[in-house]
Protein backbone atom coordinates (compact mmCIF):
# COMPACT_ATOMS: atom_id res chain seq x y z
CA UNK A 1 0.00 0.00 0.00
CA UNK A 2 1.18 3.80 -0.57
CA UNK A 3 0.92 6.56 1.30
CA UNK A 4 -1.36 9.52 -0.72
CA UNK A 5 1.04 12.54 -0.63
CA UNK A 6 -1.10 15.39 0.71
CA UNK A 7 -1.02 18.58 -0.38
CA UNK A 8 -1.57 22.09 0.86
CA UNK A 9 -2.91 24.92 -1.09
CA UNK A 10 -0.45 27.22 -0.35
CA UNK A 11 0.66 30.99 -1.84
CA UNK A 12 4.38 31.02 -2.72
CA UNK A 13 6.68 33.22 -0.48
CA UNK A 14 7.75 34.96 -3.93
CA UNK A 15 4.58 36.35 -5.14
CA UNK A 16 2.76 39.35 -3.62
CA UNK A 17 -0.81 39.49 -3.48
CA UNK A 18 -1.75 42.55 -3.89
CA UNK A 19 -4.26 43.13 -0.96
CA UNK A 20 -6.93 45.94 -0.30
CA UNK A 21 -5.37 48.48 2.20
CA UNK A 22 -8.85 48.40 4.54
CA UNK A 23 -8.25 44.31 4.60
CA UNK A 24 -4.73 45.33 5.89
CA UNK A 25 -4.60 47.25 8.29
CA UNK A 26 -7.43 46.90 11.13
CA UNK A 27 -7.11 50.26 13.40
CA UNK A 28 -4.54 52.10 14.72
CA UNK A 29 -3.43 51.60 18.60
CA UNK A 30 -3.55 54.16 21.06
CA UNK A 31 -1.97 53.03 24.48
CA UNK A 32 0.61 55.33 26.36
CA UNK A 33 3.81 53.81 24.63
CA UNK A 34 2.10 54.38 21.18
CA UNK A 35 1.26 57.77 21.98
CA UNK A 36 4.80 58.55 23.00
CA UNK A 37 6.25 57.16 19.49
CA UNK A 38 3.78 59.54 18.05
CA UNK A 39 5.43 62.39 19.44
CA UNK A 40 9.07 61.54 19.99
CA UNK A 41 9.83 58.92 17.25
CA UNK A 42 7.32 59.94 14.51
CA UNK A 43 5.65 56.51 14.83
CA UNK A 44 2.76 55.10 14.56
CA UNK A 45 1.22 51.76 15.74
CA UNK A 46 -1.35 49.57 14.05
CA UNK A 47 -3.18 46.69 14.58
CA UNK A 48 -2.90 44.80 11.33
CA UNK A 49 -3.93 41.11 9.65
CA UNK A 50 -1.81 38.47 10.55
CA UNK A 51 -1.25 37.28 6.79
CA UNK A 52 0.43 41.05 5.91
CA UNK A 53 3.44 40.90 5.42
CA UNK A 54 5.99 44.10 6.32
CA UNK A 55 6.17 45.76 2.00
CA UNK A 56 2.17 45.08 2.10
CA UNK A 57 2.05 47.13 4.78
CA UNK A 58 4.07 49.59 4.13
CA UNK A 59 2.21 50.24 0.81
CA UNK A 60 -0.86 50.44 2.46
CA UNK A 61 -0.08 53.07 5.03
CA UNK A 62 1.54 54.86 2.28
CA UNK A 63 -1.82 54.71 0.22
CA UNK A 64 -4.05 55.42 2.67
CA UNK A 65 -2.54 58.40 4.58
CA UNK A 66 -0.54 59.75 1.76
CA UNK A 67 2.82 59.67 3.78
CA UNK A 68 6.00 58.40 3.29
CA UNK A 69 7.15 55.59 5.40
CA UNK A 70 10.73 54.70 6.16
CA UNK A 71 10.62 51.40 7.94
CA UNK A 72 7.72 48.53 9.29
CA UNK A 73 8.62 46.56 12.68
CA UNK A 74 6.15 44.18 12.65
CA UNK A 75 5.21 41.60 16.18
CA UNK A 76 2.62 39.19 17.49
CA UNK A 77 1.12 40.26 20.89
CA UNK A 78 -0.20 38.15 23.69
CA UNK A 79 -3.50 38.64 22.57
CA UNK A 80 -3.13 36.89 19.24
CA UNK A 81 -3.17 39.93 17.42
CA UNK A 82 -0.07 41.60 14.74
CA UNK A 83 0.88 44.64 15.35
CA UNK A 84 3.34 47.10 13.33
CA UNK A 85 5.01 50.04 13.99
CA UNK A 86 5.27 52.36 11.16
CA UNK A 87 8.39 55.01 10.89
CA UNK A 88 7.63 57.71 9.05
CA UNK A 89 10.09 60.26 7.39
CA UNK A 90 10.92 63.90 8.59
CA UNK A 91 8.56 64.90 5.99
CA UNK A 92 5.59 63.52 6.94
CA UNK A 93 3.94 64.02 10.58
CA UNK A 94 2.86 61.37 12.64
CA UNK A 95 1.20 63.79 15.00
CA UNK A 96 -0.36 65.43 11.90
CA UNK A 97 -2.10 61.35 10.73
CA UNK A 98 -2.47 60.79 14.17
CA UNK A 99 -4.62 64.11 14.90
CA UNK A 100 -6.58 62.98 11.59
CA UNK A 101 -7.15 59.59 12.76
CA UNK A 102 -7.96 61.56 16.26
CA UNK A 103 -6.21 59.96 18.47
CA UNK A 104 -4.18 62.65 20.20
Amino acid sequence: MTKENKTKETIPETTEVALDPYKIIKYPLSTEKSIRQIEFDNKLTFVVAREATKPQIKQAVEELFKVKVVKVNTHNSFKGEKRAHVKLSPESLASDVSADLGLI
